[in-house]
């Protein structure tokens, strides 16, 4: 059966037998990957993946049901329904009607013509790009290209009709260097329009590798430290569910009820974005049209990220951020593109008015090694000791501590050198900050 079809016959259905609102939620995705080592392909996966999610509203209660196969609507009506009868009394999750939506321009995708083979020889042909950057590298641990495509088509009985189709392309590379003893590795990664530069991925996982060679640990002691603008991508994301209202209002996160209030320094700015390039986005996965939100915006608490059933609790509109990480699942909350606004200063410059301190390069255990409720962490890191503002050398076998709302409100400066993270359900970014104060455990 056809996709309109099916859904035709189950709101029809839905609403003869009593139910007040009906939604189906419609993702298919195709993915692509290739996996080169020693000059094969040792990985190579073509995938399809399809569902639909019915949500219905009956007597004041949501209920879900969801399928892989488009044969039987009556069926998932009845089980959806089923679903809305065996659960307790809920607050009211509205659905999203009819509306517009902005325009969204999708970046540049080199990949989304080039067929299987074309795909399948960039891969073999970063691997080469890494090998034959320096002598050091042994073998190359993991690379690979991939492509993405997801389409989303969301419809309800109340007039909604929103559809959107998104694509990613990447690639990343991970060497391995020995340097007498020593090895180590990184890795590097390119997305969308810059995917083909493979000589250029190779050269920074290279780079970042054998800067790692004479690591020493630092004394434990408390230090000012730059966080690279990869590392404060990373804890930013990893700690991202603190602007979330459906973690305020379950008592999951210290910011509920803090809008309005200053919690950062004013240098710190906290943006989410869905019309950034790297995952542009008109509407969120309830339908809602996506805007840019200025979260934290001088160092005061604005909003937090709220879809239309957090936004009916707290007495404010849906800031666009319902987000469902399958048709299977429910609606959340959660970010599209989030990431820390840049100021004007130069890395250098970061590096110069610290003096003396450490440059974190990488974060290790940022699952495990962090509270998202009480903002502490505790994370194996790397990187550069600083003296005078000059490098003095690699550090590693080091770990950072602190709470992450105390550090908001220590960062001292803010660079400009933005930088997002790999793309997944959401993405993330920063430019390198200057912390006053990390406590760091060392020798």
């Amino acid at each position: 059966m056809k996709l309109q079809e099916f859904r035709e016959r189950a709101f029809a259905l839905a609403l003869a037998l009593g139910c007040d609102a009906a939604e189906t939620y419609y993702a298919a995705g195709d993915s692509f990957e290739a996996q080169a080592q020693d000059g094969e392909i040792d990985r190579y996966a073509v995938s399809h993946t399809a569902g639909l999610s019915l949500r219905v509203q009956l007597g004041g209660r949501n209920g879900y049901a969801y399928t892989e196969i488009l044969d039987d609507p009556d069926e998932l009506v009845r089980r959806a329904m089923d679903n809305a009868r065996s659960i307790e009394a809920e607050e009211e999750h509205p659905m999203q009607g009819a509306c517009t939506y902005r325009a969204v321009a999708q970046r540049l995708d080199p990949l989304s013509d080039m067929d299987e083979a074309g795909k399948i020889e960039l891969a073999l042909s970063l691997e080469r790009a890494t090998l034959a950057q320096d002598a050091r590298v042994l073998r190359v641990m993991s690379c690979e290209v991939g492509t993405q495509r997801a389409r989303v088509a969301i419809h309800n009985t109340r007039g909604l009709c929103a559809e959107r189709t998104d694509r990613i392309s990447y690639c990343y590379t991970m060497p391995v260097a020995r340097e007498g003893d020593e090895v180590q590795n990184a890795f590097a990664f390119r997305v969308g329009e810059a995917v083909l530069d493979t000589d250029g991925c190779a050269a920074e996982a290279v780079a970042e590798t054998v800067a790692l060679f004479g690591g020493e640990p630092v004394a434990s002691g408390t230090y000012a430290v730059v966080l690279r603008n990869d590392a404060a991508a990373s804890l930013l994301g990893a700690f991202s569910t603190v602007f979330s209202a459906d973690e305020a209002q379950k008592g999951r996160s210290l910011l509920a009820g803090r809008e309005g209030e200053e919690i950062a320094a004013p240098c710190v700015s906290i943006l989410d974005d869905p019309f950034q390039p790297y995952l542009p986005c008109a509407f969120d996965d309830e339908g809602t049209p996506g805007r840019t939100k200025r979260i934290v915006d001088g160092g005061k608490l604005t909003t937090l990220l709220h879809n239309l059933k957090t936004a009916r609790k707290a007495g404010c509109e849906s800031t666009g951020n319902g987000r469902r990480p399958s048709a299977a699942a429910p609606v959340g909350v959660g970010p599209t593109t989030l990431y820390l606004a840049p100021g004007a200063e130069t890395r250098e410059a970061l590096l110069a008015r610290m003096g003396d301190g450490l440059l974190i390069t990488d974060l290790e255990g940022l699952h495990a090694g962090l509270d998202p409720v009480s903002g502490d962490f505790s994370l194996k890191a790397s990187g550069r000791r600083i003296t005078g503002g000059h490098d003095a050398g690699a550090v590693s076998q080091i770990t950072v501590a602190g709470n992450f709302f105390q550090m908001l409100r220590e960062i001292a400066a803010v660079g400009d050198d933005l930088k997002f993270g790999l793309p997944g359900g959401a993405c993330f970014g920063a430019p390198s900050v200057l912390v006053s104060g990390l406590m760091v455990a060392g020798k």
